[in-house]
C-alpha cells in the first residue's frame, strides 16, 4: 500500500462513535408502530451494523411484505428523528475521536460515508459539532447506492487522487475493495476482518499513524 493520502474517507457506526443503543430504541419504536411483533436487542443490530437497510430487514422482519418493510423503514427513521429532536440520543464517542480529527483536519481533506439514512451524518455533524470538520459527506439514503459505487462518487465529486477508507467491518472492507482504494481497519469496532491494508486498535493510534505521513511528498500514483 501506497502511504500518500490527500484524504482521509471514514465510517460512522462503530469508528468513530457507538450508537447502537439509540438505534435499539428507533428499530423498536418503528416495529411497534408498524405492527410488527418483532424486537432487537443491542446484539442484535451489532450484528447488522454496517448493512444496508434492505440486508438489515431481511434479518430482522424476514417474514415481511415489502410494503410492510418501507413502511418499518420509514418508522424507524421518524422513530430516531424523535430521538435526536428531544435530545434522546445515547451515542459513546469513542476516546479521541473529537481532538484527533481536529489534527488530521490540519493535514488533510476528512469526508463522512455511511450506510446510514438520508441525514443521519449530518445528525452526526450536528450532535458532535463536526460540521466544520468534514469537506463532504455521502450517505446510502440520498442514493440506496453500495457503499463501493458511493466512494467512487465522493472520489469524483472532490477530485480526489489518493484517499482510504476507513472502517469497522467485514462489509466495509469488501466494499472498499471494490472501488479500488485502500482499506483501514479500527479493531476497536463491532466487527473483525484480516482483510486490511493498516489496522488500527485506537483513534488515537490512527491519528499518530497518519499525522507522520508525508503527503507532500509521497508518489500516490499507484493507489489507483
Amino acid at each position: 500500500m501506497n502511504k500518500g493520502f490527500d484524504s482521509l474517507i471514514f465510517d460512522m457506526d462503530g469508528t468513530l462513535w457507538d450508537n447502537v443503543n439509540s438505534y435499539v430504541t428507533a428499530w423498536n419504536n418503528g416495529l411497534g408502530k408498524t405492527g410488527h411483533s418483532e424486537r432487537v436487542t443491542r446484539a442484535d443490530l451489532l450484528g447488522q451494523m454496517g448493512k444496508e437497510i434492505g440486508q438489515m430487514m431481511n434479518a430482522i422482519v424476514p417474514e415481511s411484505t415489502e410494503q410492510k418493510r418501507t413502511e418499518l423503514m420509514y418508522a424507524v427513521f421518524d422513530a430516531y428523528d424523535e430521538l435526536v429532536a428531544s435530545g434522546n440520543l445515547q451515542p459513546t464517542i469513542f476516546p479521541d475521536v473529537l481532538t484527533g480529527l481536529e489534527k488530521l483536519k490540519e493535514k488533510y481533506k476528512l469526508f463522512l460515508l455511511s450506510n446510514c439514512e438520508e441525514g443521519g451524518l449530518v445528525k452526526f455533524m450536528k450532535y458532535t459539532g463536526t460540521e466544520e470538520i468534514f469537506t463532504d459527506y455521502q450517505e446510502y439514503g440520498q442514493n440506496f447506492l453500495p457503499k463501493s459505487e458511493n466512494i467512487k462518487l465522493l472520489i469524483e465529486r472532490n477530485n480526489l487522487k489518493s484517499t482510504i477508507y476507513i472502517g469497522d467491518t467485514l462489509s466495509d472492507g469488501l466494499e472498499t475493495r471494490k472501488a479500488a482504494i485502500p482499506f483501514g481497519f479500527v479493531s476497536y469496532g463491532f466487527g473483525n476482518t484480516d482483510d486490511y491494508d493498516v489496522k488500527f486498535d485506537s483513534f488515537g493510534e490512527l491519528v499518530e499513524y497518519f499525522n507522520k505521513l508525508n503527503t507532500d511528498n509521497a508518489d500516490t500514483t499507484d493507489l489507483y
